[in-house]
């Protein structure tokens, strides 16, 4: 049992003298992950597996604390204790990082949410903001474990139950919201009889935004591989003409558009998702197409708009979105007189 505990002191005092080793840990088996997600999907189930089971610990230090000196009669060392909740951090922030920044389209709300993503991962690595301003505030340390286990949730669910992505997020958020509620308690210190009512308000409200905010959220396991707005389209070879960044009314009107996405699905689900065609902003047609399986190059799918509204000039997009909201990108064409 001594040299047990002396190995644990060890690690820890190996961790201490060199911190980044585990954040480089956790984003290289992210990137393994997410190239292995395609060709070893078994591996990379594997790892997001260790991801989630090492949340256990978050949500049950104290309990396990007690037990394992009931069992082995010592107590695990606070600094322990600190510096495995650090790990599990900067492993989960950085294991998901690959995932976000690959699906994100970074012209749009969700690079909101990869930078804060990106932001959490820095804190993690940096001391002391973690020790001295991130884990005195404990409601806010609070926040920051549902982050970080909202984003690993969201990438590990698809892989390791292949679930679809509304699917992915439903449950995503709800487990994280369910877990909001001791930082909502630490917010709202009022003794009134009416704290319990507020407090279950806050939560739905959390949830509520959760939802409302989806669209600035990646899908983890979802990406686009090929993009292109044209005016001719192969049927035989599934390929695109030339893509289009302006082109005049009369080119429109004449032969209309195909906006042609290839989509990464890899984890060989049927899932649906939408064109949908705005114009300066409002939306003018959503047209829905089923995905399946997932080809290296991505699933290809495409819709072709004839018909346009009388003044057709502007700035346009065909968003790519799933069932459940979030934007897996963007594609970008000015119509001109």
């Amino acid at each position: 049992m001594t040299a047990w505990k002396t190995r644990l002191l060890s690690l820890v005092t190996l961790i201490q003298r060199y911190p980044g080793l585990v954040a480089i840990f956790g984003f290289v088996s992210g990137v393994a992950s997410f190239l292995l997600v395609d060709r070893q999907a078994e591996l990379a189930r594997v790892l997001a597996t260790v991801m989630l089971v090492s949340w256990l610990w978050l949500i049950l230090e104290n309990i396990l604390r007690e037990r394992i000196a009931a069992w082995f009669g010592f107590e695990l060392p606070p600094p322990l204790l600190r510096y495995a909740t650090q790990m599990i951090h900067q492993e989960s922030l950085f294991f998901v990082l690959p995932f976000f920044f690959i699906t994100t389209t970074w012209n749009s709300g969700q690079a909101l949410f990869s930078g804060l993503l990106a932001l959490a991962a820095l804190v993690s690595i940096v001391d002391p903001l973690y020790y001295k301003w991130l884990a005195p505030r404990r409601w806010l340390f609070l926040a920051y474990h549902t982050l970080a286990l909202f984003a690993v949730l969201l990438t590990a669910l698809p892989i390791i139950f292949k679930l679809t992505t509304p699917q992915s997020y439903q449950l995503a958020l709800a487990i994280a919201a369910v877990l909001s509620f001791p930082s909502v308690v630490g917010i709202i210190t009022v003794q009134r009889w009416w704290r319990g009512l507020l407090l279950l308000g806050l939560t739905l409200a959390l949830a509520g935004g959760g939802w409302l905010a989806r669209v600035w959220v990646p899908p983890a396991t979802l990406w686009l591989t090929e993009v292109a707005v044209t005016s001719e389209f192969d049927d035989q070879n599934r390929a695109p003409g030339e893509s289009l960044k302006e082109l005049s009314v009369a080119q429109l009107r004449s032969q209309g558009l195909f906006a042609y996405t290839a989509i990464n699905a890899p984890r060989g689900l049927n899932e649906r998702i939408y064109h949908v065609w705005r114009r300066d902003g409002g939306e003018v047609e959503r047209i829905a197409l089923d995905i399946q399986g997932g080809r290296k190059e991505g699933y290809r799918a495409w819709t072709h708009k004839q018909n346009f509204p009388a003044d057709a000039v502007g700035r346009w997009q065909v968003q790519v979105i799933t069932e459940a909201g979030q934007m897996i990108g963007v594609l970008r064409f000015r119509v001109v007189e």
